[in-house]
């Protein structure tokens, strides 16, 4: 969810080392500002912009599906899903930023990402009804529980990035090494994207007895997979063999964008639009 590669790195430049330039070894070249400062993935940010403008239309189109269970949880998603967006204008995006102003931003990032895949997971909970969906008890419970996971791990990549305790500083002779932050954005989203496609199967295959809409949510795994892959695997490599004018993260934006669409239309796909319709005084047989 989100380029939470590069967001990482980010929280361990120097303050005079280009974040693009210490990533991979390969440099992000783009539009020259003047004064040896550079704009460069203007195609991922772009494409952040769009996913933001598509999250909203979702949350709209939400909005009017007044019948649908989990309807206040999905915006919820959709609205973790625009702050991640935001911030990776400015943490994907090769803005020309102030280090810290630059780490604060990539620390937002991984916290939001942290956040917003745990709300995604209790989206997938809220369809088996151990609550009542849209009220404020389930409403508080996962906004409280998000704003846990979005301040411990923000507390935690802030403290990496500018030592306040050194408590999870590591040097360059580490590789910058730190299991927290790395639990915490890598592997804890990672746990719950999973166990979100196992039990929305679950949900489909076992209590609804449907198959149609796990046409939705593979589609969404495989296009979330798809963009990981650019952004781990072939960023590198897409960078050098471009000379250095793209990367994997306008991949990962693009298909990160399309994955989360998908996923909307698979829980719009299993909910109903409208509540039914009243029947008529009078309309029946005297």
């Amino acid at each position: 969810m989100g380029s939470t590669q590069f967001g990482n790195f980010n929280l361990f430049v120097a303050h005079n080392q280009p974040p693009n330039e210490a990533y991979g070894g390969c440099a992000l070249t783009g539009i020259d500002l003047g004064n040896h400062r550079y704009l460069s993935n203007l195609g991922s940010i772009l494409l952040a912009f769009i996913s933001i403008l598509v999250s909203l239309f979702l949350l709209w189109r939400s909005e009017r599906k007044q019948a649908a269970v989990g309807r206040r949880e999905m915006q919820l998603f959709l609205l973790g899903f625009i702050i991640v967006e935001i911030c990776e204008i400015f943490t994907v995006g090769g803005f020309p930023l102030d280090s810290a102003v630059l780490k604060g931003f990539s620390a937002v990032h991984i916290a939001a990402i942290t956040a917003t895949c745990w709300i995604l997971f209790l989206n997938a909970l809220v369809g088996f009804q151990f609550l009542d969906d849209g009220t404020p008890v389930s409403l508080g419970l996962c906004l409280a529980s998000a704003l846990v996971f979005f301040i411990g791990t923000g507390y935690i990549a802030l403290d990496t990035a500018f030592d306040w305790t050194g408590e999870f500083a590591t040097d360059a002779s580490h590789h910058y090494r730190n299991i927290a932050l790395y639990v915490l954005y890598q592997l804890f989203p990672l746990v719950l994207l999973v166990a979100f496609f196992v039990l929305e199967a679950v949900l489909v295959i076992r209590v609804l007895g449907e198959f149609r809409p796990m046409l939705y949510l593979s589609a969404g795994a495989l296009l979330f997979a798809i963009g990981q892959i650019f952004n781990y695997v072939i960023s590198t490599h897409l960078c050098q063999a471009s000379h250095g004018k793209i990367n994997g993260a306008l991949f990962e934006t693009l298909f990160t964008l399309l994955s989360v669409v998908t996923v909307w239309f698979f829980w719009s796909s299993i909910t109903e639009d409208d509540w039914p319709m009243p029947m008529a005084v009078g309309s029946g047989y005297n």
